[in-house]
């Protein structure tokens, strides 16, 4: 049986492109989790911080719940 360069070359490429979106979905997911990571912990800190602390970052009461009441992904 005889192959064409071009049959040869058509599955690597299918290949590496679905491994290369595949890697790219990995990173995005990944990044999403570390930014959903970083908005807990900032909040975690915001709920934190006293009211003079609140005064000194010029962030309000009403500020902080509203940021507080917001889901992780968001």
């Amino acid at each position: 049986m005889h192959s064409s360069p071009l049959t040869d070359r058509a599955e690597p490429v299918a290949v590496a492109g679905s491994a290369g979106l595949a890697l790219r979905l990995l990173a995005s997911l990944l990044a999403r989790l570390q930014t959903w990571r970083q908005n807990s912990r900032t909040r975690r800190q915001l709920a934190q911080l006293d009211t003079r602390q609140l005064a000194d970052t010029g962030i309000t009461q009403a500020e902080r719940g509203s940021e507080l009441d917001k889901p992780f992904w968001r």
